[in-house]
C-alpha cells in the first residue's frame, strides 16, 4: 500500500467552480487586504493557529504542542540523525488524528510508505479506535506524496498548491494543513553558489512563498536541512540568508546505533535558544 502519489501539474488539485461566498471573498481579496489590529492578531493566534503533533513526545513538549500553524519549522542535523523520521512521524500523526491532509514533497527519495505503515501499526489503541487495516488505508490516503528534484519543479508544485488553497479545494473533505519538504537543502544548495548568479534570489523567493502559504492558509510548513562544516563545528547549510527564514529551527542529533535523539532549539519565536529535549524514534 502506498500513500497517494501526485504526478505534478494542475491535475493534482481539482478545482470546482467557486460558490457565491467564495466569489465575494475573492473579490474582497482582489480589492485589497485590510490591516489587522492587535485584537485581530490575538484572536487569529488563539483560535486559528493550533499546533499539529509530531507524535514524538520530546519534540512536542519542546515546541509547546507541536508544529505551529502559520509558521515554518526547520529540522536540521547530520546524516542519519533522525530528520526524516521526524517528518514521517509528523505526517502519520496528523493524518491519523484526522487534522487534515499532509502534502509531502520528497526531494531525495526518502519517503517510505513501509515506514509509515510501521509507525501507524505502533499507534496506541486509544489514539484511533478502528481496525488496523482501515486506519492504515485512511492515513495513507491523507498523505499526498510528490517527488521534486529541482527548483523549477518546486516552484510549479508550490504554485499549484497555492491555487488549490485559494480555491478552497479539499481532499475528501479535509484541507491540507501540513506541508513537508524533505529536504529543502537538496533543492536549494546546488543553486546557492557562484555558478548560479540568480540562485540566492530564487532561494529567497522559495522562502517568501512558503511563509506566505503558511500565514495566509494556516499551514504548518516543516522542512529539513543538512549540516555543513563550520568554524570548529558543523552548522546548518544554506548560509546566512536562509538563517533568518524559519520561525523555528531545531537541530537533531543522536549517537550512531541509538534510538534516542536530542532536539536542541537554535531559534524560536518564544523560547530561548539552547533548550534540549530527548525523544525516541520508532524502530
Amino acid at each position: 500500500m502506498a500513500a497517494t502519489s501526485a504526478s505534478g501539474g494542475a491535475g493534482c488539485f481539482p478545482r470546482p467552480p467557486p460558490s457565491g461566498g467564495e466569489v465575494q471573498e475573492k473579490k474582497q481579496d482582489e480589492e485589497g487586504q485590510c490591516f489587522l489590529d492587535g485584537m485581530d492578531l490575538l484572536k487569529d493566534a488563539t483560535e486559528n493557529k493550533r499546533f499539529l503533533p509530531t507524535g514524538l513526545q520530546g519534540v512536542d513538549a519542546l515546541l509547546g504542542g507541536g508544529l505551529r500553524q502559520g509558521q515554518l519549522t526547520e529540522i536540521t542535523g547530520q546524516s542519519s540523525s533522525g530528520k526524516t523520521q521526524v517528518c514521517l512521524c509528523s505526517a502519520s500523526h496528523v493524518a491519523a488524528r484526522q487534522l487534515g491532509v499532509v502534502m509531502y514533497l520528497d526531494t531525495s527519495n526518502s519517503f517510505s510508505p513501509s515506514r509509515i505503515a510501521r509507525i501507524v501499526d505502533g499507534f496506541p489503541i486509544s489514539l484511533v479506535r478502528e481496525p488496523k487495516n482501515v486506519r492504515l488505508e485512511r492515513v495513507m490516503s491523507s498523505i499526498i506524496c510528490k517527488s521534486v528534484f529541482d527548483i523549477f519543479d518546486l516552484f510549479e508544485v508550490l504554485h499549484q498548491l497555492e491555487l488549490s488553497l485559494k480555491s478552497k479545494v479539499n481532499n475528501g473533505g479535509n484541507k491540507i494543513c501540513l506541508l513537508i519538504i524533505d529536504s529543502i537543502s537538496s533543492i536549494l544548495a546546488p543553486i546557492n553558489g557562484g555558478k548560479y548568479p540568480r540562485g540566492r534570489s530564487m532561494m529567497i523567493s522559495v522562502a517568501m512563498i512558503l511563509k506566505k502559504l503558511a500565514y495566509e492558509h494556516n499551514l504548518s510548513v516543516l522542512v529539513t536541512n543538512h549540516m555543513v562544516a563550520g568554524n570548529g563545528a558543523p552548522k546548518p547549510a544554506l548560509g546566512e540568508s536562509w538563517k533568518t527564514v524559519p520561525h523555528v529551527r531545531l537541530v537533531i542529533s543522536r549517537e550512531r546505533g541509538s534510538k534516542i535523539c536530542a532536539a536542541t532549539v537554535l531559534k524560536h519565536t518564544l523560547l530561548a535558544s539552547g533548550r534540549v529535549m530527548k525523544f525516541a524514534v520508532p524502530s
